[in-house]
């Protein structure tokens, strides 16, 4: 059985939900453009492979300088930020972000930005083809080594740290019937054992797999016995009876709200392995599916949030405050809090949107209209000004009831235009007012 398709109207308000699950959010007239594709279209576009196109300006620090995302404090969040503004690929670059909070690696232990955008342009290279692939990259990959300890498990000092991760964040699921054993955790890091690397002034380097490291001995591992190694490590998890579903269940959970029905989770599943551990079609079914487009809204995270305000503007990378921002609003990237990555429960409470509401003040900043200089250039209507408003920030679906409020403020304020100087000026300053509270509103930090 396969699973099933949206069969519902695709329009404008359908494309650009897509578009924020699968992106980060329709450039100004995308929407309407990729609806005009249909469903099956619009998908099979954001799947297509080929090369990224970045669009636009290169992103430049705050004092007009290039970035050096290899060194600079901050550049590394400002050089991924720029490539989700300005991607041709965004459905690449939100599974670089997916894969990048579920082998959640943090420069905090890494300490090595270099390190760290090595390993994220391996999760962008393998964001849609094979899982398989994906886990023996990130398992040999430096960053993870460094930063679960597996250049540190050695034949002699067996170390679990990323034998019990591999099983319990990345492939498994933890207290799951008929999962794995502390048994199975410490066979898997003696399988795992043998990595190593040099260390110079530069910092760690030539990662490298030393077969003197490694225990070659006998291992059982979900019951298996073999002379396992790093190499069967991941094969074994990917081979066993509760990998599928929980792959499953964890993609689907980054792009729906609500867990699918049984007759779904089962199609997906047949599509996984009947593919063997292909990415792509999993995505693309879970993309079509009609919970995306019927179920209730997601927030978005920080740094998707921050990215579609940008392209919605077409603004570029242009100063480092973004670091701060989308610090604040509760994620910098190549920092997840811990191995479980991010809690997207926390993505939106009174703490994290002041760093949202700041994060929209800023991106307008370079359009906010003077009131001095644009006295008397608009229009003394708060429909008017709605309508202006809402261009201005890209056009995007507004809710009536938010907009019957927005209309109200509108009205309110130019009512107590008593005086001329006023009457000339508020109608600036309601404008300016009425971009950063559509941006501010519940449906702009949802999708």
């Amino acid at each position: 059985m396969s699973p099933p398709v949206y069969s519902g109207t695709f329009g404008a308000r359908e494309a650009e939900r897509l578009l924020w699950r699968a992106g980060f959010g329709p450039r100004p007239g995308e929407a309407a453009s990729l609806a005009a594709l249909g469903l099956n279209g619009a998908v099979a576009s954001l799947l297509a492979t080929g090369k990224d196109k970045l669009k636009g300006p290169k992103p430049k620090d705050g004092r007009g300088h290039g970035l050096s995302p290899n060194d600079a404090w901050g550049h590394d969040h400002l050089w991924w930020l720029d490539r989700m503004v300005r991607t041709s690929k965004p459905l690449v670059e939100r599974m670089t972000l997916i894969w990048h909070d579920w082998f959640a690696t943090s420069n905090n232990g890494v300490n090595s930005q270099k390190l760290m955008l090595g390993q994220n342009e391996t999760l962008r290279r393998l964001a849609l083809g094979s899982f398989r692939d994906l886990l023996l990259a990130v398992t040999s990959d430096p960053a993870m080594l460094l930063w679960l300890s597996g250049a540190e498990n050695t034949k002699d000092a067996p170390n679990e740290n990323y034998g019990r991760e591999l099983m319990e964040l990345f492939t498994l699921g933890a207290d799951r019937p008929g999962g794995y054993s502390e048994t199975d955790v410490r066979e898997q890091a003696r399988s795992l054992t043998g990595w190593t690397y040099q260390w110079k002034h530069s910092g760690p380097t030539k990662f490298r797999y030393d077969p003197s490291r490694h225990d070659p001995g006998t291992k059982t591992v979900f019951g298996r016995t073999g002379t396992w190694d790093w190499f069967d490590a991941p094969r074994l998890c990917l081979e066993h009876p509760n990998h599928a579903s929980f792959f499953v269940q964890k993609l689907w959970s980054y792009f729906v709200p609500t867990d699918p029905d049984a007759p779904t989770r089962s199609a997906l599943e047949q599509l996984y392995t009947s593919g063997g551990y292909q990415i792509a079609p999993v995505v693309g079914a879970i993309l079509k599916h009609p919970d995306l487009y019927t179920g209730p809204s997601m927030v978005k995270p920080p740094v998707v949030y921050t990215a579609g305000l940008l392209r919605a503007l077409n603004r570029s990378i242009d100063t480092s405050d973004w670091v701060w921002l989308d610090e604040q609003a509760g994620q910098q990237l190549f920092y997840p809090p811990n191995v479980a990555g991010w809690d997207d429960s926390r993505w939106l409470d009174t703490a994290s949107f002041r760093g949202r509401w700041y994060a929209a003040a800023t991106a307008l900043g370079k359009t906010s209209l003077d009131p001095g200089r644009n006295a008397g250039k608009l229009p003394a209507d708060e429909t008017q000004l709605l309508d202006r408003a809402i261009a201005s920030v890209g056009s995007p679906t507004v809710e009536d009831g938010a907009r019957t409020l927005l209309l109200d403020f509108g009205r309110n304020a130019l009512a107590d235009a008593d005086a001329d100087w006023k009457l000339q000026t508020y109608p600036v300053l309601i404008y300016n007012a009425m971009r950063q509270l559509l941006l501010a509103l519940p449906e702009a930090q949802t999708c």
